[in-house]
């Protein structure tokens, strides 16, 4: 078993055994809300959703921010020891918070790993040649809808005098997600067959490939903390070229250099490759914008990548929202 793989058994067992010590019963704050925290934004809306106004949510990794390499702050820790239930995402995205979210767990505090109770569904979570887990599940909506059930069994569990709300928006929720997942589908769909090719700047990006149909390729792996070597680059342009891919994609919360690096490359060999436009990977849009929200965020990405390979998505996506 690798290191990663231990840490994340480790994590799992401290977060998914002591919700039932630390859950007497819901706290109420002076408005009469219990605090919900959250680590990244696309989990932060999943308990806005279901949590409606019983609960004062908050998320700690905001807009452009990789969590792959945030590193918990003073008021971040504060905000976590003060919360009264805990949604993570798992499966090491949050690596550098690791430490904190152990500890946390370990003081009984209601703590639920989203995507780790995924994994032990059966073999939906995807790995890396079989050592690492793909934590990146929120990229195929269908799967993020199991993360709905994770938060609304947490959330109820904390508090059973709202379970019946949390059951209902819920189900409200998920259908608003399974109109998302058939917007997604047809979206990438439209996209002419040779061209359905996503190049972006890490592996964020397998779970769209696999619910969607379309082969994607990143230059970094699925963590940045990664490094893209020459050869990887290297490989990247030949492949662009020999497939005469049109455009690649940069992401909010990645840097563009390795990206640039490939449209460099591909004009010296005489083919011209565009930025696609920019895509939300491991953090959703602005907060209090549409694309800050995770129906949002995918409804950009999918429009986004149809439109600039070729596809015939609406300018402003599945609702007609989009602001770019």
């Amino acid at each position: 078993m690798t290191n990663r793989r231990f840490f994340t058994r480790t994590l799992l067992a401290a977060s998914l055994l002591l919700p039932l010590a630390g859950a007497s019963g819901a706290a109420q704050a002076a408005d009469g809300k219990y605090r919900a925290v959250s680590t990244v934004g696309m989990i932060a809306d999943i308990v806005r959703n279901v949590a409606g106004d019983r609960a004062e949510v908050t998320g700690i990794i905001g807009e452009g921010v990789d969590p792959h390499l945030y590193k918990p702050t003073v008021p971040d820790i504060k905000a976590l020891q003060s919360a009264d239930v805990i949604f993570y995402n798992g499966l090491m995205l949050e690596g550098k918070m690791g430490d904190v979210l152990v500890r946390v767990a370990r003081s009984g505090k209601p703590v639920y790993a989203v995507t780790e109770e995924i994994l032990e569904q059966g073999d939906y979570v995807l790995t890396d040649e079989g050592e690492h887990y793909d934590p990146h599940v929120w990229m195929d909506v269908k799967g993020w809808i199991r993360a709905v059930d994770v938060v609304a069994k947490g959330l109820s569990d904390y508090d059973p005098d709202g379970a019946s709300a949390y059951a209902a928006n819920a189900t409200a929720y998920k259908a608003e997600l399974e109109k998302l997942d058939a917007y997604a589908k047809e979206a990438i769909a439209s996209i002419p067959a040779e061209r359905r090719v996503l190049v972006t700047a890490h592996d964020a990006f397998n779970y769209l490939s696999r619910a969607y149909g379309i082969e994607v390729r990143g230059i970094q792996g699925m963590s940045t903390e990664s490094e893209a070597g020459v050869k990887d680059i290297e490989d990247l342009v030949a492949f662009l070229v020999g497939r005469k891919i049109p455009a690649v994609f940069v992401e909010s919360s990645v840097s563009d250099k390795n990206v640039k690096a490939l449209l460099e490359g591909a004009a010296a060999k005489g083919h011209k490759v565009s930025i696609g436009g920019e895509l939300f990977s491991d953090a959703m849009g602005p907060s209090g914008t549409y694309e800050g929200t995770y129906i949002g965020m995918i409804d950009h990405n999918v429009t986004t990548i149809a439109r600039a390979l070729g596809g015939t998505a609406p300018e402003k996506g599945l609702k007609g929202k989009l602001s770019h």
